[in-house]
């Protein structure tokens, strides 16, 4: 379908369950990824993922192209993560029972170098709001504007974002490369 997003939301609003599909395989595999490297957890990012989809449906008829609709939809999948990672509550010590083994499997570990387990992981170190300006700027592709919009928060917000989070990743990657 060669329909744009904000075509496709303009049928959306008027119950299009077909325009409906056409977005939502257009976007949700982008959706689950900025999710999950958010929460870093599949299952959550699957909801997350779901309830956006959900909004996108029962506010379609009320959505003005004030900003791309994928600055919009980027800005409700941020906004459901940091819901998820401020609503979740630590269990008590003898209920979480054993720690769960998080090495990567043996094919994980032949495909990704071992910088890049460095990175990811200093990266996953870092607050949900750090790593979500890294994830929206880097990984994304937004400019800054946009992903200050999707994070509600403005450009220099942003900046100062950013340089928080470079900052902690170079100290994070120059100790591990110094042990």
């Amino acid at each position: 379908m060669d329909d744009s997003d904000e075509a496709l939301m303009a049928r959306i609003g008027r119950g299009d369950e077909a325009a409906f599909r056409a977005l939502s395989r257009r976007h949700l595999a982008s959706v689950v990824a900025l999710a999950r490297h958010i929460v870093r957890n599949g299952a959550d990012a699957e909801d997350i993922a779901q309830e956006a989809m959900l909004r996108v449906w029962t506010h379609a008829p009320r959505w003005q192209p004030l900003a791309s609709f994928r600055t919009w939809l980027t800005r409700i999948v941020v906004n459901l993560c940091l819901d998820r990672k401020r609503r979740a509550t630590p269990l008590p010590l003898d209920v979480a029972g054993d720690p769960v083994d998080s090495t990567p499997g043996v094919e994980q570990q032949i495909e990704a170098s071992e910088a890049d387990r460095r990175v990811n992981a200093a990266i996953d170190a870092l607050p949900p709001r750090q790593r979500a300006a890294i994830a929206l700027t880097y990984r994304d592709g937004l400019s800054n504007a946009e992903a200050a919009e999707a994070l509600g928060t403005s450009v220099s917000a942003l900046e100062t974002l950013l340089v928080r989070a470079k900052q902690k990743l170079r100290s994070e990657l120059r100790d591990d490369l110094t042990s």
